[in-house]
Order: structure tokens, then sequence, then C-alpha cells
């Protein structure tokens, strides 16, 4: 077994050790050595974050290829209809690629979600919902690229899961280490 370390990945933190600029690190809150990120998170982006020591299963976790669902919660400025949550349903031509099919319902407001730190913007005239996403791709901002190619801009994003692994029981820049391997973060 590897290990892995699940890290709920605040706003305003990259998905490396090192600082930069305004943006705070990894190193901040994750004093292990050794464990390199599978996967990346804008640093305006929340949620779940995994790091191992093995670069095998890294490139499981990371590399679109392999075919691992992440799961997201998008808070997005308006309320889509089915026609446009079938459109991110059916895969979306955006300007530097074509979307693969994703998963996309409306949910309520996550129960357990926390405030964010500083608290997104509100217009009083629009109405904000969420969505809960699920890609196998994970290209660079895709799923704002996605809600807004439907008319409805990404106001805060989390994501939520990596195949069976949720975020969930993680606070904020808090992290937990586990022993484990492919098949047991697809859930299989």
């Amino acid at each position: 077994m590897s290990r892995l370390i699940l890290f709920n990945k605040p706003w305003g933190v990259l998905s490396q050790f090192t600082a930069e600029g305004r943006w705070r690190g990894l190193a901040e809150f994750i004093p292990v050595k050794g464990v390199y990120v599978a996967g990346r998170l804008d640093a305006d982006s929340e949620g779940l974050l995994l790091l191992t020591d093995d670069g095998r299963l890294q490139a499981q976790i990371a590399e679109p290829k392999h075919k691992l669902e992440k799961t997201y919660w998008a808070q997005i400025e308006g309320i889509p209809d089915e026609a446009a949550l079938d459109r991110l349903r059916g895969g979306l031509q955006l300007a530097a690629f074509t979307s693969q099919p994703a998963k996309a319902r409306r949910i309520d407001p996550p129960a357990d979600l926390w405030p964010r730190q500083p608290p997104i913007r509100q217009r009083a005239a629009i109405p904000t919902c969420w969505l809960e996403i699920a890609i196998a791709e994970g290209k660079n901002r895709q799923v704002r690229r996605m809600t807004a190619a439907i008319g409805y801009p990404t106001l805060r994003l989390v994501r939520a899961a990596i195949g069976a692994l949720p975020v969930s029981g993680l606070h904020p820049g808090q992290w937990r280490q586990i022993d484990a391997d492919i098949r047991s973060i697809r859930g299989k």
C-alpha cells in the first residue's frame, strides 16, 4: 500500500509546497516529506487534494487517461434549466478543447460546507445555485470554463471527492494520512 494524504485545500493556497506571491503553499499545512501532489486545484478553488509518495499512484490519480472521476460542487451565478445542464452532460466545445460528457445536476447547498474566506461576491438581483459536476478529465480551470460556456459563471468551486474519497470530515487546512491503492480510491 502507498501512503496517501487527503488534504482539504483552503481558498488561496497553491497546489505546491512553495508559497508564491500572495498565495500560500502546502508547506504551511503539511509537514510531511517525500509526498507529491496528485493532480491540482487552482488557488481560487477549494476542497480535496491528494498527495502520495508513490509515483505510479500519483499518475493513476492525476492523468486523464486513467478516467478517475472527480466530483465538484460549483456555486454558480443564476439558475440553469435542464437544457443548460444537458449541454454539460453532452460535452462542450470550449476554446482550447471539447470537454467529455459530465455528470451534472442541481443540488441543495451542501450541508457540511464550511464558510469561504474571503466570502464570494453576492449580487442582490442575481440568485445563485449549486451544481454537482463529475468529470474524469481535469484540464486547467475546466469546470469554471464549462459553467461559463453555458452562461452561468462559477463563483465558488469545491472539489468534493476524488473517486470514492470524499473531503467530508476535513476542515479547510486539515489533512489525514491513509494507506491506499488505486482500487480503494476507485471504490472497487
